[in-house]
């Protein structure tokens, strides 16, 4: 169990792709190495990779297995001599990670999640162009109105990436909706604009 330790500690599943000769493309996807892919569908992190082609999946030892066809045993003896590691020496609590859920399920939640507020953004930006458009050429144009006139397409357009889109352009716009909490924002805002227009309704009904 401690070569198990050991090993998982030192070396990442990036470390042994990139120094068993995989090329890391963006977004750290690669080619699968385990069936006949043309595109990056292997997605790798620290501690675990996943092919959203063929399934494969597993840490750094069953990684090392499936290249070399070894034994998970056999395999840590070799990324352990590959990386010049000490097998009797256990790793410190430093190095030591939590384990971490399956890289496609929190990459599947995080899709959804971009999905559904993107879409509830899209068909409040599909009311507005039609609600607050001005009625003659000298009426002001309301702000809502502008902003469905400038942000629909692109809107729509993400939207479609990761309905219809290939697996590296959904990962690469999940990650940049992601980045800088940009879709948790968008989700605050359409929620906070839901109580106001909630809110709004009931003055009027009340009047």
């Amino acid at each position: 169990m401690r070569l198990f330790e050991t090993v998982k500690a030192a070396v990442t599943v990036r470390q042994a792709v990139g120094h068993y000769g995989l090329k890391i493309g963006r977004n750290n996807m690669v080619c699968c190495p385990f069936h006949n892919d043309h595109t990056p569908s292997m997605k790798l992190n620290e501690d675990y990779f996943y092919c959203f082609g063929c399934g494969a999946h597993g840490d750094v030892i069953d990684l090392a297995a499936r290249l070399f066809d070894l034994s998970n045993y056999e395999a840590a003896r070799k990324l352990a001599a590959d990386f010049g590691l000490d097998p009797d020496k256990p790793p410190s609590a430093a190095t030591l990670k939590k384990p971490k859920r399956p890289l496609v399920s929190a990459f599947r939640d995080e899709e959804v999640h971009c999905q559904r507020v993107l879409c509830d953004y899209l068909h409040l930006l599909e009311d507005w162009k039609v609600r607050y458009a001005p009625q003659s050429p000298d009426e002001a144009w309301d702000d809502r109105f502008v902003e469905a006139c400038q942000m629909l397409d692109h809107v729509e357009y993400q939207a479609d990436i990761l309905t219809f889109g290939e697996l590296e352009d959904r990962v690469r716009l999940v990650e940049g909706l992601k980045k800088n909490r940009i879709i948790d924002d968008l989700e605050k805002r359409l929620k906070r604009l839901e109580k106001e227009e909630s809110h709004e309704e009931e003055k009027s009904i009340a009047c």
